[in-house]
């Protein structure tokens, strides 16, 4: 068995890159990575916010990652908190809970029934919360995690 002869040469466009390994940290890095065409890509190597989609709502916002609590890949991805596709992460969950104020007049994580919001409410406003408060019953494991400030999310996509 000899050496063969290669048939072609390598190719700009076969190129392969290093993973992006992105970790959680305060200081956001995100570096550009020029591809065919002259077109960018983008590749976060540090990040500490994310944009996270509520399924059953069909809403997505913009909260804070709060730590890297599971991956099925290895112990080693928690301990480094690497953000790779799977994760388990907590996020904050203020996004979520003042949203979900703004559209079912019901403050999530609430302590005490004597809470108030400060603010007057106008007839519009209730009648409009009234219509939509079939759809407002969420699981109770879910509350108690808005309650505690924190939410668990999978990472779904590539960071």
């Amino acid at each position: 068995g000899g050496k063969r002869k290669i048939h072609s040469k390598k190719r700009k466009y076969e190129l392969g890159r290093l993973p992006a390994a992105t970790k959680l940290a305060a200081n956001v890095r995100v570096t550009t990575i020029r591809c065919r065409g002259g077109n960018k890509k983008f590749r976060a190597l540090r990040l500490d916010h994310g944009n996270f989609a509520w399924g059953s709502q069909s809403i997505t916002k913009k909260s804070r990652i709060l730590d890297v609590v599971y991956n099925a890949t290895s112990n080693e991805m928690i301990r480094t908190k690497a953000i790779v596709k799977g994760a388990v992460l907590t996020i904050d969950s203020s996004p979520f809970r003042q949203w979900y104020y703004k559209r079912y007049g019901v403050l999530l994580g609430k302590k005490r029934a004597t809470d108030k919001v400060a603010e007057t409410i106008s007839d519009s406003k209730k009648k409009r919360w009234a219509s939509r408060i079939g759809d407002s019953k969420i699981e109770k494991a879910l509350e108690d995690q808005v309650k505690g400030g924190k939410v668990l999310a999978r990472i779904a996509s590539r960071p």
